[in-house]
């Protein structure tokens, strides 16, 4: 992880990622999946592209098996965005960076 995404679980998730005054994008992920590690420099750009404006959150899916159940996550790399503790938009797989940004664009 880096220094612009922040990685959040069972125990902080409603309050930073539903309760935030921002858009947050969540990135269910793993460290053993190959895709979800692909895309982690592309979210991490977005995070540093959007700071201030747009949240990047991960959920590592092993560490928070309750979250992940909540949002129904089956697949990963799952990406989930947030708006005004809504869900407003997802797509499963890696992304193209600009369809991530295409994402956080429509949630601004």
């Amino acid at each position: 992880m880096g220094n612009f995404t922040k990685p959040v679980g069972d125990t902080d998730f409603d309050s930073v990622v539903l309760q935030s005054q921002h858009p947050v994008l969540v990135d269910f992920w793993a460290p053993w999946c190959g895709p979800c590690i692909s895309i982690g420099p592309s979210l991490e750009k977005l995070a540093e592209q959007f700071q201030g404006k747009v949240t990047v959150a991960k959920v590592n899916v092993d560490d928070n098996p309750e979250i992940s159940a909540r949002y129904g996550v089956r697949s990963i790399p799952y990406l989930v965005m947030f708006k005004d503790g809504k869900v407003t938009d997802t797509v499963i797989g890696a992304q193209p960076p600009q369809n991530l940004q295409k994402m956080i664009e429509r949630a601004l």
